[in-house]
């Protein structure tokens, strides 16, 4: 783990029934705790997808990010996954929403934890897929899309995006 992640209770009320929550200690660590409901309100890491790209040149697809976090900055193409979304789905839904590109997966990358501003922690599946379709055009909430050379690669905000990079790599060499 990259830092310790302290307790955050951004919620106050149960979601489920109103009650005014309390905290409770659960396997040695201090939980939201809904009286009425009887349940702990658990603080899970969101699910995020990303995709590596690389062309025939081994270059690799970046996105230029048109909203928040680190909007304005070059990163892989990635997204969260739906609820009932299979991750290799996500994985190709992104890459086509945000890419114009049709993609099939080709393996994992890895899986990698960081911290969130608004989710606290995120948990990143990284996959490898090749082209089988589409144009190249930036879409969805990506202001732009091309690819890199590996060595002149611009600043990358998401640490578990530079952690799939550098695997990708290692790799190549």
């Amino acid at each position: 783990m990259e830092h310790e992640v302290k307790p955050f209770y951004p919620f106050k009320f149960c979601p489920f029934c109103g009650t005014r929550l309390e905290t409770k200690i659960v396997e040695g660590k201090e939980h939201n705790y809904c009286p009425k409901c009887d349940m702990i309100i658990w603080e899970n890491p969101v699910p995020v997808v990303a995709c590596v790209v690389l062309n025939e040149q081994k270059e690799i697809l970046l996105v230029k990010r048109g909203v928040p976090p680190a909007k304005g900055m070059w990163a892989l193409p990635s997204g969260f996954m739906e609820i009932g979304e299979q991750p290799e789905r996500t994985a190709i839904r992104e890459l086509e929403e945000e890419t114009g590109l049709e993609g099939e997966i080709e393996e994992i990358v890895g899986i990698y934890g960081q911290s969130s501003i608004k989710y606290r922690w995120i948990i990143s599946i990284g996959y490898k897929l090749k082209i089988i379709g589409g144009s190249l055009k930036a879409g969805d909430d990506a202001a732009d899309a091309k690819f890199f050379s590996l060595d002149k690669l611009p600043e990358i905000p998401f640490s578990t995006h530079k952690k799939m990079i550098e695997k990708i790599k290692e790799s190549l060499r």
